[in-house]
C-alpha cells in the first residue's frame, strides 16, 4: 500500500477560498502568510510528514511504548525523528516571534497540524501537548514563568503536557484529589496521582513542563477550588540548565486499543519529598486558566479527526484501485463508490469546517475592530464543540467505511486499515468526550446565549442561496437540500430553546444528534461554497480534475448527507420522554 500523500491542493484551495486567508493575510503581523508561502510551508510539512513521519506509523504501532528502569522510551526511529521536527523549526509555527515563534497564522499552523496526525498521530499527539502549554503560559504565566520555559517549549527542545484526570476525577474534574502545599520560598509541593497523562514521560526531549491541577489545603470545595502550576520533569537552574530531578515520574504505561507509540502515563507526583511547583496566575482559579489549553486543545484534537478521515480515504481508495474482482477493480462497483463517495465528502466538510474556525481565531485575535473580533469569537466558540466532536466521529466513520471497502483484508492488521480505526477511536474521548462538546453546544452556546451565535451562522448559511440559484439547475437538489437542512436546524434550535425549562433531561438527551445536525449542515454550506469557487476557477481554465471532483463531490454530499437533517430534527423534537421512560432495574 503506498504511504501516506498530504492532499496539498485541497487544503490549500480550502485555506484560499473558505477559511478567509485573503482576510487574515490582512491582518497585522500576517501579511506575509500569501498564498505562495502557505502553499510552500504545506509542501515542505508534506514532505516530512510522507517521508519521515508516515515509514514510522506502523513501526509505532508495532513495537509501542516502554517503561524501562522509571523511564519510558520510545519506538525505533521516533527520538530522531522528532529531533529532525525541532531542528526544522515545525514546533515554533503559531506561536510569536517573541520567544522563537515563527507567527504564522493558526489557520496554517492547523493545516501543517493535520499532517502530522495523518501521517503519525501518536507522534503528533507529544508537540500537540506542548502547545497547549505553550498557550496557557502565554497567556497566564508571570514574566519568570515565559522567560524560564516559553523559549524552549516553542523550539520544542522541551516538551508540555496537560495533567487533569485523577482515578477518581475524569469529567468532573472539580473532585480532584492532588494537593499543593506552599512553601517559605514561594515554591509549591505538589503531591498526587493523574492518570491518561500524554507524553507524561519520553525519551524525545531533555525536559517535560507538566501544568497539574492541584488543591490548596484550604481551597473551596469543588472546581472554585483548583490552582494549576508548572512542575517540571528537571528544575531549571538560573542559567537556564538543567538541575535536579523533579519528584515526578511515571509509574505505570496503559496497554490502550491504539496509538501505540504514545505514552498514556499514570504519573506520581510527590512520592518522595514532594514536587516542586510553581504557580500560575492566582490561586484557586487554575480551571479558567486551564481551559486555555483544552479550548485548543479542542480544535487541534477535531484536526486528528480530520486527519484520519483523510488517511483511511486515501488507503481506501487505493486498494479499490488496486483490487480486482470479476474482472475489474472493485472501484467500478457503484456500492463502493458510494462507499468512498461519502469517505471523500465527509472529509472535505471536515476539513473546511476546521479550517474555518481556525480562520476566525486569527481574526478574533488580530482584527483591529472590536466588533468583528467579538463576532468572530463567538463564532469560534460555537464551532469549537462542533469541530472537536462531528470531526472525530466522522474520523471514525470513514476509518470504519473504509475498512468495509477493504472487506476480509480490512480486518487483517498487515493492511495498516485497522490501525486507523484503533487510532481515531480515542479521539472522540480526549479533551471532553463527545457527548460533553454536544452539551457545551447546546447548553452554553445556544440556550445561554439564547441562539445569537446560532442565528449568525444561519444567517451566513441563508446568505449562500442566491448565489446557489443564479448558478443554474444543475446547483438545484443541492440548494434545495441546504435550504431543508437549515431550516431543519433552525426548527431543532427553537424546539430546544422552547421546551428545555419544563424538560430537565432535554438538553443531555438531545443534545449529541444537535450537534450532528449543526455539523451536518455547516458542512453543507461549506461544501456548498467550494463547489461555486470551484466551477467559477474551472471557467477559467485551471486545473480540471480537481476542480470538478470538488463540484461532484459538493452535490453528492447534498444527496448523502443533508438530507439527514429530517431524521434528527425528528430525533430531537421527540424529546426526552423515552429515553428517559424505562427503571434503571430494566437496564
Amino acid at each position: 500500500m503506498p504511504t501516506f500523500h498530504a492532499p496539498i491542493r485541497d487544503m490549500a484551495f480550502v485555506i484560499e477560498h473558505l477559511a478567509g486567508l485573503p482576510e487574515i493575510t490582512a491582518l497585522p503581523g500576517f501579511e506575509e502568510a500569501t498564498g505562495d508561502l502557505v502553499t510552500a510551508v504545506l509542501a515542505e510539512a508534506a514532505r516530512f510528514g510522507g517521508e519521515v513521519l508516515a515509514p514510522l506509523n506502523p513501526v509505532g504501532d508495532r513495537e509501542g511504548v516502554h517503561l524501562v528502569n522509571g523511564g519510558v522510551t520510545t519506538p525505533k526511529g521516533f527520538k530522531e525523528a522528532y529531533a529532525q521536527f525541532v531542528e526544522g523549526g515545525w514546533n515554533a509555527v503559531p506561536f510569536e516571534p517573541e520567544y522563537g515563534g515563527q507567527g504564522l497564522p493558526q489557520l496554517v499552523a492547523s493545516a501543517v497540524q493535520e499532517i502530522w496526525h495523518a501521517a503519525n498521530m501518536s507522534f503528533a499527539l507529544t508537540p500537540m501537548l506542548t502547545q497547549g502549554a505553550v498557550e496557557a503560559l502565554s497567556v497566564h504565566g508571570s514574566d519568570a514563568l515565559k522567560e524560564t520555559y516559553l523559549t524552549k517549549l516553542i523550539s520544542g527542545e522541551w516538551t508540555g503536557t496537560m495533567n487533569l484526570t485523577e482515578p477518581s476525577a475524569g469529567s468532573d474534574v472539580g473532585a480532584l484529589r492532588t494537593k499543593a502545599f506552599k512553601q517559605a520560598d514561594g515554591t509549591y509541593r505538589i503531591t498526587g496521582q493523574k492518570i491518561f497523562i500524554t507524553s507524561g514521560d519520553h525519551d524525545l526531549a531533555e525536559n517535560i513542563i507538566h501544568l497539574v491541577l492541584a488543591r490548596l489545603p484550604d481551597a473551596p470545595a469543588g472546581v472554585k477550588g483548583i490552582s494549576l502550576f508548572v512542575v517540571p520533569k528537571f528544575l531549571v537552574n538560573p542559567d537556564g540548565s538543567l538541575g535536579a530531578r523533579n519528584d515526578a515520574h511515571c509509574i505505570k504505561l496503559e496497554e490502550k486499543l491504539g496509538i501505540h507509540a504514545s505514552p498514556t502515563c499514570v504519573m506520581a507526583f510527590g512520592e518522595g519529598d514532594g514536587a516542586i511547583g510553581w504557580l500560575v496566575g492566582e490561586e484557586n482559579k487554575g480551571l479558567a486558566l486551564m481551559f486555555t489549553m483544552m479550548n485548543n486543545a479542542r480544535l487541534s484534537v477535531g484536526l486528528e479527526g480530520v486527519a484520519q478521515a483523510e488517511r483511511a480515504t486515501q488507503k481506501a481508495a487505493a486498494y479499490a484501485k488496486e483490487r480486482v474482482q470479476m474482472g475489474a477493480p472493485i472501484i467500478n462497483q457503484p456500492d463502493v463508490r458510494r462507499m468512498l463517495m461519502t469517505n471523500k465528502a465527509l472529509t472535505e466538510a471536515v476539513r473546511a469546517l476546521a479550517y474555518y474556525t481556525a480562520g476566525r481565531i486569527d481574526i478574533a485575535k488580530h482584527h483591529a475592530d472590536a466588533h468583528t473580533r467579538a463576532q468572530a469569537q463567538a463564532m469560534v466558540d460555537l464551532l469549537i464543540p462542533v469541530v472537536k466532536a462531528w470531526s472525530t466521529d466522522t474520523g471514525f466513520q470513514v476509518a470504519s467505511t473504509a475498512i468495509q471497502v477493504f472487506g476480509g483484508m480490512g480486518f487483517i492488521e498487515e493492511t495498516g486499515i485497522a490501525q486507523q480505526m484503533r487510532d481515531a477511536r480515542i479521539a472522540q474521548i480526549y479533551e471532553g468526550t463527545n457527548g460533553i462538546q454536544a452539551m457545551d453546544l447546546i447548553g452554553r452556546k445556544l440556550v445561554r446565549d439564547n441562539g445569537k451565535a446560532f442565528a449568525a451562522l444561519i444567517s451566513q448559511i441563508r446568505a449562500q442561496e442566491p448565489a446557489l440559484a443564479d448558478a443554474g439547475p444543475a446547483w438545484a437538489p443541492l440548494k434545495r437540500r441546504l435550504a431543508t437542512a437549515a431550516s431543519a436546524a433552525e426548527a431543532a434550535a427553537d424546539y430546544v430553546l422552547k421546551n428545555h425549562a419544563a424538560d430537565p433531561a432535554l438538553l443531555g438527551a438531545v443534545a449529541v444528534p444537535f450537534l450532528e445536525l449543526v455539523g451536518i449542515v455547516a458542512g453543507g454550506w461549506l461544501m456548498a461554497e467550494a463547489g461555486l469557487v470551484a466551477e467559477k476557477l474551472l471557467a477559467q481554465g485551471e486545473d480540471t480534475d480537481f476542480l470538478s471532483a470538488k463540484i461532484v463531490t459538493a452535490r453528492f454530499y447534498g444527496d448523502a448527507v443533508l438530507t439527514k437533517a429530517g431524521a434528527l430534527l425528528c430525533q430531537i423534537e421527540a424529546g426526552s420522554a423515552q429515553t428517559m421512560a424505562l427503571a434503571v432495574e430494566q437496564f
